[in-house]
Parts: structure tokens; sequence; C-alpha cells
């Protein structure tokens, strides 16, 4: 299965367990307006970035969506797992295919027809986080300042499709031979604000992200360059941006009361 399509199938299933909770706890009691509540947050995200050092030799503008799940505790410290689908349109890296290029600038399929061959950033990161709400200019103590620091996993590569064409050079495997496969330690930071609502359902954060992959090329050759060795070298691969949140708060239901006369 492609990357895209297990993100999408992973976000999917989250998503449904998302709101299969907060049909269990829609009645859940809460007074967020007085004191720190502990809370499950169940987040889907955006974010939009601009790769600096290393991955800038390769890809443009990269959108990213993808989901947190975490816990805020007592003291609004938040513990969590930041996941995202890395996608773009803009590949800055050329001449990949010149060497299929027939004398008519064209790259041909296997039945001679003339093929159209696209070429895409695609990407995923995993980080564990730990952050903390700081109730600085906000209509309760659960809202504020928001900062986190995560680390884990960053893979890019570049996909390429030829749609309905056959190409065989590009085709199966031999598709390993140009994805430029990249993985390694990713670092990340955030800072932003965070609005946990008194009574309404708008929850969100918002703010600048950026995050550095320490990673290293997965391929021992690129086919368009065979006879280039692949740098096998320590990369850093930079993002800058932004990143916005809806959360969805999970209170623990209060205990009910029973009094006897």
């Amino acid at each position: 299965m492609h990357l895209h399509r297990l993100m999408k199938t992973l976000i999917t299933s989250i998503l449904f367990a998302c709101f299969t909770l907060i049909s269990a706890h829609s009645n859940a009691q809460r007074n967020v307006s007085d004191s720190i509540i502990p809370s499950t947050w169940l987040v889907v995200q955006y974010g939009g970035c601009v790769p600096e050092g290393d991955l800038a030799d390769r890809y443009g503008f990269m959108n990213h969506i993808g989901l947190f799940a975490g816990y805020k505790t007592q003291k609004n410290w938040v513990v969590g797992l930041d996941a995202a689908y890395m996608f773009g349109g803009q590949v800055r890296m050329a001449g990949v295919f010149d060497h299929l290029i027939d004398s008519n600038g064209n790259i041909t399929d296997q039945n001679g027809d003339i093929a159209i061959v696209r070429t895409m950033p695609r990407g995923f990161y995993a980080n564990g986080t730990v952050g903390k709400v700081i109730p600085v200019l906000s209509p309760n103590p659960n809202s504020g300042i928001y900062v986190n620091f995560g680390v884990g996993y960053l893979l890019h590569k570049l996909r390429v499709e030829t749609q309905d064409h056959v190409v065989p050079q590009i085709e199966l495997d031999y598709r390993k031979g140009y994805d430029r496969l990249t993985t390694g330690v990713n670092t990340s930071q955030f800072i932003g604000y965070t609005l946990m609502a008194n009574d309404s359902p708008i929850n969100f954060f918002a703010g600048f992200y950026a995050q550095q992959g320490f990673t290293y090329n997965r391929r021992t050759i690129n086919f368009d360059s065979p006879e280039v060795p692949v740098s096998t070298d320590l990369r850093l691969d930079l993002q800058f941006g932004f990143k916005v949140g809806w959360m969805i708060p999970i209170y623990q239901r209060q205990p009910k009361d029973y009094y006897f006369d």
C-alpha cells in the first residue's frame, strides 16, 4: 500500500474513533472557567511549511495534515503523539528523467504513446511531544500560550506517477531508483496559543512550527545519475511554518452525588 493511502486510512480510523469518544463523553461535567481540568486532547491539524537546509534543494512548500493525541495534566503539562502526512507540488530537482526523453522531447510508454509523468514530494513524521499551557491572556486557566517540543521519526521521498501509462523504466521497483527515499530522527518545536472554551465547541490551537530532520539517504543508487555515488552524509532537513488544530477535549466524567433523607 502506498504511503499516502496508508496515512489516509490511519487518519480516517482515528477520526472515527474521535467522534465515537465525543458521543460517549458528550455529557461529561466540567468547569474549565474556574480551575485547571485534566483532559484528553484529540486534534485534527494542518500545517504549512517552507523547506530549508538540505530539504530545500529537493522540494518547495509542504503541507502537513495530521493528528495529535495527548493528555493535559492538572498542572497544564501536555504529553502526546504528533503525526502528519506531508505533501506538496513543487520539485526542485531538475533533469531526473532527462535520460528517458526522446528526440521530440517526450517520454513514451510501452506502446510508443506520449506518457505523462508527474513527480511530487511526499512524506510522514511522528513525534512524541511534551508541552505546557501557560494561562496568559486567556479566558480561563486551561487556555493561553502553548509551547511544545518533540522528538521522533521523519520520512520523505519523491513520488512518481505515470497515470494510465506504463513506462517500464520507472514502474514497480524501478521507481526506487528515483524516489530519493530519506529517513532519520526528527525534532520539532511549536509556540502559539490554545483556547479551550468555557462552554463551546470552539477549541483550537494555532502558532508557529519548526522541525529539524537529521536524516540519511536510504537508496544506494539513483538511476538518473548512476555514475555519481549517493551521498551517505548526514542531512539537515529543515521546515519552518505554521500549524493550526481543531481540538476535541475529552473530560473525565464526574461521579454523581446521591442524597438520602
